[in-house]
């Protein structure tokens, strides 16, 4: 069971990224599913999460009309698109899945996780 982050990079300020999470040994359809960053010297921040239970999606003011989170019909793939990018975006992104409602409790506790990938934004 594991996940696996692909689409990090290098993007200029106002650019977009769209960042993919994909699911071995098990599909997402009935698995919260969250994305994260982290900065060195800085806590993990969620800047995205979709709701199995409720079908919904839910974001943080600082991601919120810049930020979508999808996932695609076989339920193994999960997406980040992530458009009008500003250097403060730039970290490790890691997506997490977790069988229990967590994204509409704002629980940061997923059991599964990603390696992450590096999202680097110039200005």
């Amino acid at each position: 069971v594991t996940l696996l982050e692909s689409g990090g990079g290098l993007v200029q300020s106002g650019g977009s990224l769209r960042l993919t999470c994909t699911a071995t040994g098990f599909t997402m359809e009935h698995y919260d599913v969250g994305w994260f960053r982290q900065v060195p010297g800085k806590e993990r921040e969620g800047v995205a999460c979709s709701s199995a239970v409720e079908g919904s999606s839910h974001y943080p003011a600082s991601t919120k009309d810049r930020f979508i989170i999808t996932r695609d019909a076989a339920r193994r793939t999960v997406y980040l698109q992530m458009n009008n990018l500003k250097p403060d975006d730039s970290g490790v992104y890691f997506c997490a899945a977790d069988p229990g409602a967590r994204c509409i409790r704002g629980n940061p506790y997923y059991d599964v996780w990603g390696q992450g990938t590096q999202v680097t934004v110039s200005s």
